[in-house]
């Protein structure tokens, strides 16, 4: 036995210890913070959505210290492992986290930017509405929507690995499962999303960056409020 976080994900039951770990944290963080660094405004408020053990909001507070940020997420033993980490780590651009469910009133109003890792697959279709419906009501004009995870494309293969990972998640929960990236273009389209960018990432994940359409007061039509890479 160690003193280190034990093993957890999403819906495995409490732990021993209030601080958990999400193994692929460590494999995935430094390619997603990448992508982040090209997308997130300059400063501003980042919320993220189902932080989880709260490992990823560690490390992407102190690479980018210029930003603050939000985690939330609505199982109560991850609010729990976020203010373990976030007491250990210091830092003083991480807000405590709040309690965030996508379907129900969120309780916070505006924020700059909004990630969101490895939610969509295990969860219900309806907290990937609830989700897109909060974005389009707490960000500006401009402003991204980053989310993470694997997806099912028509015109990609989808990777043995991820179809085992689908059907493991439908054994666990009929209504979680690998979402066709076509119905999150979809669903972002109702709330006033446009998919600006679809970057592949390690291990058959994508991150896709959605941006709410819509002019931003004090900027000339086509004028974007912060600079990104182009869509792959």
């Amino acid at each position: 036995m160690t003193d280190g976080p034990e093993p957890w994900e999403p819906g495995s039951g409490p732990v021993a210890a209030d601080k958990r770990h999400a193994p692929a944290t460590a494999r995935n963080r430094d390619v997603i913070l990448a992508v982040l660094r090209e997308e997130l405004p300059p400063s501003g408020l980042v919320l993220e959505i189902a932080s989880g053990s709260g490992e990823h909001v560690i490390h992407f507070a102190a690479a980018l210290p210029a930003l603050d940020w939000q985690p939330s997420d609505p199982d109560p033993a991850a609010l729990a492992s976020i203010r373990a980490w976030r007491a250990q780590a210091g830092l003083p651009n991480i807000r405590p986290p709040i309690r965030l469910d996508t379907t129900a009133d969120w309780p916070i109003a505006r924020v700059d930017a909004i990630l969101c890792i490895n939610m969509v697959h295990i969860s219900e279709w309806a907290a990937t509405v609830g989700l897109f419906r909060g974005c389009a009501r707490a960000l500006p004009a401009g402003a991204p929507l980053i989310l993470y995870g694997p997806y099912l494309e028509a015109d990609v293969e989808t990777a043995p690995s991820n179809l085992a990972f689908d059907r493991a998640l439908k054994e666990r929960n009929p209504e979680w499962g690998l979402r066709h990236l076509p119905d999150i273009d979809r669903i972002a389209a109702e709330f006033g999303f446009g998919r600006t960018r679809r970057v592949e990432m390690p291990a058959n994940n994508l991150t896709l960056i959605y941006r709410k359409q819509g002019r931003k007061s004090g900027k000339r039509e086509g004028a974007t409020p912060w600079s990104h890479s182009g869509a792959n």
